[in-house]
């Protein structure tokens, strides 16, 4: 059974060379939407390092709107890492993701994961990659339907990485879903993926 790593106080930089790292065999990888990542993304590309050119980039997740949008992860995704090289793949119901070589995820306070909101009650047997859903209630900063990759299609992967963003009530989330004391999209994953040997690393 594979272990969680958590790594504690880390800047951008820190996490942008443990993915770089990671990235450093050729295969797709698998990238959240907010606020976190994009900083991150973005000191890879600033520093050339070359594990984005000719790369498969799917998003975690979408809201439905054009990709032109602000709310649009495959558009600022699209907008940043094109340009180094990489082949951005929009979600689309009835598509067929591959296996990753880096699932990276981030987790709201409420333990969803990707747009696995609690309500949706995601299975980590759903015979689905993408599932169209409402989250409930709508995130006021977003209030969109999304489509997502589900539980089987994020831990098809080699690695998971996982940001928080060093808040402290998400901490406290990951850390009792880690421990087995509640049932949130976010502890059904981390099972599942010590079930299955899948390293998680967290840089909280």
């Amino acid at each position: 059974m594979a272990e969680i790593t958590i790594i504690e106080s880390a800047g951008a930089g820190a996490i942008a060379d443990w993915l770089a790292k990671a990235l450093g065999q050729p295969g797709a990888v698998c990238l959240p939407g907010g606020s976190t990542p994009f900083p991150i993304i973005a000191v890879l590309v600033e520093t050339d390092s070359g594990v984005w050119s000719d790369r498969e980039v799917w998003p975690n997740d979408d809201r439905i709107v054009p990709e032109d949008h602000e709310a649009s992860n495959t558009g600022k995704m699209r907008a940043l890492l094109e340009p180094a090289g990489a082949d951005i793949v929009p979600l689309a119901e009835g598509a067929r993701p591959p296996h990753f070589a880096v699932t990276w995820l981030g987790m709201g306070p409420d333990g969803h994961i990707a747009s696995l909101f609690p309500n949706t009650d995601p299975q980590v047997d759903d015979p689905q990659a993408l599932r169209r859903l409402t989250p409930d209630p709508l995130p006021a900063h977003a209030p969109f339907d999304r489509i997502t990759l589900t539980i089987p299609a994020l831990l098809d992967t080699d690695a998971i990485l996982f940001t928080l963003g060093g808040a402290a009530d998400k901490r406290a989330v990951f850390d009792a879903a880690a421990r087995g004391e509640n049932d949130l999209p976010v502890a059904r994953l981390l099972h599942a993926a010590q079930a299955r040997g899948i390293p998680v690393t967290v840089f909280a």
